[in-house]
Formats: C-alpha cells, sequence, structure tokens
C-alpha cells in the first residue's frame, strides 16, 4: 500500500488578508467548496491505492484540520503535532519514521496541502508510474510540473536521461530564477517546475537520511520516543524537536542524494502562490475578469475581485487585485501580487494584529468574532457547535452580558446552572466562575458584550477544558 502524507504547515502570507498566521490558505476555500487541504486529502482517498493519510500539521490547526477531515468523511491514520515548523525535511524524517514502524518496506507520498491539481486522472497515472520506479529502481521520485510560462517564483528541476521504467534522471535543481534564466528554462526545454511533490521508498529515505541528516533523524527519534497522544493527536516532543536544523527536503536529501528520478507532469498544477497566480487559474469573464461575492464590475478587465463584506463596485480599472473581507481590504496590482508578503511581515513588525487573525476566529467549539470595541468595552458574536461547550473559566478584568440569539445555552455561573433561550439574557460578574455550553442540536448564537478595564483575550484562567488547552 502507498502512504499519502499530505504535510499543512506554511503560513500563505501572500493570499492575505483572506490567509492569516491563525488560518492559512490550505485551509481556506479559494477555488470551490471544498478547502486546499480538503482537496488534497480527497486526491488521496481510494482504499485500493492508498492507506488512511498521515497529516502533519502545525499544533495551531490542529481542531480545523481534525473538523475538516471530519466534514468530507476522512479518517486520518494519525495526525501529528509539530510544535513548530521546521521546514519539510523534519517533517517527513517524522512520517518515514512513523510509518516505517507500521510497513518497513511501504511508499510513502508526499504532498503539500495548499496546492491545487485540476487534472485528478493525470495525478493518479504519474502517482502509479512513480510507485512503479520507487519500487524496481529503489530510486527517491519527485514530480516535475511541465512549465508554460518563465515563472521566476518556483524552484526548477534539470532533466538528464531518460530512464527504462519511465521518467527521467535528474541533471541538477535549480534556485528561483530571475525572469531573464527562467525564459532561457523554458526555451531550452529540460526544465520543468519543482511541485514540491515526492515518492520514497521509506527504508531508502530513511537511511539517506542517516547519510546526509543524521542530526535530523537523531532529534526526530527522540521526539516521536517521547511523543503523546491528545485526544485524536500525536504531539511530538517539542524540546527534542526543536533540535532538528531548519531546512527543506530539496536542500537536506534530494540535493546530495543518489538516484533519483522526475517525472514530468501536465496535471493542471499551481501552488497558488500569489493572487495573480489564483486569478490564473480561474475561470474568466469575458473581460478577463475573477469575480466572487458581491461584486460590480464596469469597464473593468483583467481584475481578481472578491468581497466577503458587502459591496465591491468598480470602474475602468485593470489588471487590479481587490479583495475586501469584514476587516481588511487589500488592493494591488496584479504584477506586484509576489510583494504582498513583504507587506505582511512589514505589517506584523509594526505591530499591527490583522495578519494574525481573521475577525472570525477559530475555535474547537466554535467561533467568535469581534463586532465593536471601545473604551472599556467590547462586543463579540459568539457561535457554539451543538454538543460543545467552553472551558470552565473566570476573568479577573471583566464582566460579561450574554444575549442568546439562536438555539439554547446551558450557563454555569458559580453553582447556578441556568437554561437560557432566544431572547433572553444572562450576566457573568467580574472574577466569577462560568461556562457556557450547548445541548441542543443547532448552533448556538449568542451577542457577548463585555465591560472592564482589560478585555484582551489572555484575561481567560480556565480550571477545567475539554480539549486540553493550557490551564
Amino acid at each position: 500500500m502507498l502512504h499519502p502524507v499530505v504535510l499543512c504547515g506554511g503560513s500563505g502570507t501572500r493570499l492575505f488578508p483572506l490567509s492569516r498566521q491563525s488560518h492559512p490558505k490550505q485551509l481556506l476555500s479559494l477555488t470551490g467548496e471544498s478547502s486546499l487541504f480538503q482537496d488534497a486529502v480527497k486526491r488521496v482517498v481510494d482504499p485500493e491505492i492508498f492507506t488512511e493519510p498521515l497529516i502533519i500539521c502545525n499544533n495551531e490547526y490542529r481542531f480545523t484540520i481534525a473538523e475538516q477531515l471530519q466534514n468530507i468523511n476522512v479518517k486520518a491514520q494519525d495526525i501529528v503535532l509539530e510544535p513548530e515548523g521546521r521546514n519539510t525535511a523534519p517533517a517527513i524524517a517524522l512520517a518515514a519514521e512513523i510509518i516505517a514502524a507500521k510497513d518497513p518496506n511501504g511508499l510513502m507520498l508526499i504532498l503539500p496541502s495548499d496546492h491545487v491539481i485540476r487534472d485528478i486522472i493525470a495525478f493518479g497515472k504519474a502517482v502509479r508510474q512513480a510507485e512503479v520506479i520507487a519500487s524496481q529502481e529503489n530510486a527517491l521520485v519527485t514530480f516535475g510540473v511541465c512549465p508554460v510560462a518563465p515563472e521566476t517564483g518556483y524552484g526548477y528541476i534539470e532533466l538528464g536521461e531518460s530512464l527504462p521504467s519511465g521518467g527521467y534522471s535528474i541533471e541538477s535543481f535549480r534556485e528561483k530564477p530571475d525572469l531573464a534564466t527562467a525564459e532561457s528554462y523554458l526555451k531550452n526545454g529540460h526544465f520543468l517546475w519543482n511541485s514540491g511533490m515526492f515518492l520514497f521508498p521509506v527504508q531508502r529515505i530513511l537511511e539517506d537520511f542517516a547519510l546526509y541528516q543524521p542530526e535530523i533523524l537523531a532529534a526526530v527519534r527522540i521526539a516521536l520516543r517521547k511523543s503523546k497522544n491528545d485526544l485524536d493527536f500525536m504531539r511530538i516532543d517539542e524540546d527534542a524537536f526543536s533540535k532538528a536544523p531548519s531546512i527543506s527536503i530539496d536542500y537536506a536529501i534530494m540535493e546530495p542524494a543518489k538516484n533519483l528520478a522526475v517525472i514530468p507532469v501536465d496535471i493542471g498544477w499551481s501552488d497558488v502562490g500569489s493572487w495573480s497566480s489564483l486569478w490564473a487559474i480561474s475561470d474568466q469573464d469575458d473581460d478577463g475578469n475573477v469575480l466572487m461575492g458581491d461584486v460590480v464590475a464596469e469597464e473593468s478587465s483583467n481584475c481578481l475581485i472578491r468581497s466577503e463584506n458587502g459591496l465591491v463596485a468598480t470602474i475602468g480599472v485593470e489588471n487590479l487585485t481587490i479583495i475586501n473581507t469584514s476587516d481588511v481590504t487589500l488592493v494591488v496590482n496584479q504584477d506586484k501580487a509576489q510583494s504582498v508578503g513583504a507587506l505582511v511581515k512589514r505589517m506584523i513588525k509594526s505591530g499591527r494584529l490583522e495578519p494574525l487573525n481573521p475577525k472570525q476566529v477559530a475555535r474547537p467549539w466554535g467561533w467568535y468574532e469581534s463586532i465593536a470595541s471601545g473604551q472599556r468595552f467590547q462586543v463579540k458574536q459568539i457561535m457554539v457547535k451543538p454538543g460543545r461547550r467552553l472551558s470552565l473559566q473566570k476573568h479577573f478584568n471583566r464582566a460579561e452580558h450574554w444575549i442568546v440569539t439562536q438555539g439554547t445555552a446551558r450557563v454555569t455561573v458559580g453553582e447556578h446552572v441556568d437554561l437560557v433561550r432566544e431572547n433572553e439574557s444572562i450576566y457573568i460578574p467580574m472574577g466569577e466562575i462560568h461556562r457556557l455550553d450547548n445541548p441542543g442540536k443547532v448552533d448556538l448564537l449568542l451577542i457577548e458584550i463585555q465591560t472592564g478595564c482589560y478585555l484582551g483575550e489572555d484575561d481567560i484562567v480556565r480550571l477545567e477544558d475539554d480539549y486540553k488547552r493550557e490551564l
């Protein structure tokens, strides 16, 4: 069986403001109803070919990942929590060690979770071809995308000789080029985009880690020995894992290793690394526009316009990306789309909070969204899923008023437990122990009005928590 490994790290800063640090692009629905992560998982759910997927993800995304898997009825082999991002090489070493313990002669398919692949049939054929090469030649196989433009945002793979079992040997890996170099690669015809997808024999990749990156392998093995189960997750030891060098699999293994193969693929692939790349792969109208949400565009062309918060209207503009969310509006020329990531870094450095969290913040029990704030007050809307509850908690600096707008809330305040129904309210005094839960079968919606001298999210003292967050 082939073990799919879905890597779910990365921040996706170039797709701000939809992508935020706490909710990156792989968790977003950009090209359809499913998120990019869900699409990646759905490509490898054939039980005749694949095992259950192994998910490697950031600790911060764990509940969203679990919920998105549940929403597409997929059970993971494991959801492994990285305590911190250490790039792709340590993540792949983790996966290889976990798979080797179950299936030492197995094969592993490495898939980033934030890519778009439109031709699923061609993707499946490429995977089967790679499986043959990896099995027969004990080779490390990668997938190279046939370039259609002189792209400067991708690394490149230079083709070597053709192989009898299919594919090609690899002559060299090339860094992201300047435009003139990228144009020469395209004209040459012997260069492919480096997709970041791989198929490895498990024992072979572990041997190469032992040979080329023994520090990574040693750190990963200790981290796994000290790992703990946490609800439905495997939590890797933080101290041990932090000692693994932060390095990509390309630098760590693929460049120094021998016996490599690359399969050229034409699968409708994009890493959706910028707003301009999303525009390029989306269905465009007769004027070259991609319009999503409440948008009116007159005498406008070659624009990507997406509104999630009211009407966006344009007249006489071209080559623009306009993204409107509840708290941010981004306007950028298509030619400058690659600069969004640098803008986000400058905003974070200056202390702005918008790149960190969307206005609607996901929680394992539901979500909350700030509606209004001022001196000594804040208003939020809160949604609690059926059967879920918040932690038993208290606040030192604020009191809260809750007004139920949908469903029924069961509210604990001190020693009292009350049912609060639609159009009813309840008051939680400052410093009082309290809890909110949803005993019903529909989403619970309420308005929370906070008053006090300090209203930050860190003014929460958790006494009990169903989700094993820090108390």
